[in-house]
């Protein structure tokens, strides 16, 4: 009986360290949604009681606290880019050599939204502490997921966290250098540049007023290998009418998307894109 009581003594104790564990990640979590309504609550309580004393001392030093977490997370979010609207953690295990916690991270880098649930296992063995994530599942929105899904299921595989978010940095920035530039060029060349898809998409259409039938079609993609690197992909296609095909004798229609590329690599993508619109409109 008295081995069946310590048993069950042991199990409450476990649960009991599991649930300080988890009430502990949900206020953690609070602050990192509500800091502000927090501190605006606890500036308050200040007030009210007025005075010195071990209570207000207690409560200054909680602002204190948070405003130090706020600076840290505005840091973080200038560093990374990075910014996180939910952060939700719950503790599945809790023992002197092994912790598991279920992890869910919501936010958006740039105008990327993201999901990320995992489970972290850390095992202290010999004053060595073994991390590894686990279960990892992935959720991105937006127009420019098609170029980011391979890898975001290849690092649900191999459970790179990690890389996941160094990728996601990188990825989001090439995206915002399309959206700009196609952004750019459609409000300056209005008549000429159409962009069927929005600026977010891959596609920009370069038609002249003047030369009906003639077109261009610039495809710029964003290509994300295997290992994380990231490298804008651009290519373009000429349309011509049948006509015009009977006299292209040097064979522009068929070499255009080489000529594009040697121009690239000359002038850059922004001065190549201006070029190949001054020529339509001319």
């Amino acid at each position: 009986m008295e081995q069946k009581y310590e048993e069950e003594i042991q199990i409450l104790q476990q649960e009991i360290k599991m649930l300080e564990a988890e009430q502990e990640e949900t206020l953690r979590s609070i602050f990192i949604q509500h800091g502000d309504r927090l501190q605006r609550g606890v500036k308050l309580a200040c007030e009210e009681r007025g005075g010195g004393g071990a209570q207000q001392h207690a409560l200054s030093k909680l602002i204190t606290e948070v405003r130090e977490l706020e600076k840290d997370l505005r840091q973080q979010t200038e560093i990374n880019g990075i910014t996180l609207n939910e952060c939700f953690v719950k503790t599945l295990h809790k023992s002197e050599r092994k912790l598991v916690q279920q992890l869910r991270l919501a936010g958006h880098c740039r105008l990327l939204l993201f999901q990320a649930e995992f489970a972290v296992t850390e095992i202290q063995e010999d004053n060595v502490l073994h991390r590894r994530v686990t279960e990892l599942n992935i959720v991105v929105d937006g127009v420019e997921f098609k170029d980011f899904s391979a890898f975001v299921s290849r690092m649900e595989d191999t459970k790179d966290l990690l890389l996941f978010f160094r990728t996601l940095r990188t990825f989001s920035e090439r995206c915002e250098d399309r959206r700009q530039t196609f952004q750019h060029f459609q409000e300056k060349y209005p008549d000429v540049v159409n962009l069927p898809e929005g600026c977010r998409s891959e596609i920009m259409i370069i038609r002249s007023p003047q030369l009906p039938g003639i077109s261009m079609t610039l495809f710029w993609k964003i290509h994300v290998s295997k290992e994380g690197v990231v490298k804008p992909l651009l290519d373009l296609l000429l349309k011509m009418p049948d006509q015009a095909l009977e006299l292209d004798t040097k064979k522009v229609m068929e070499n255009s998307s080489d000529y594009f590329q040697s121009l690239l690599q000359l002038l850059g993508v922004e001065a190549s894109i201006e070029g190949l619109i001054r020529t339509v409109c001319s």
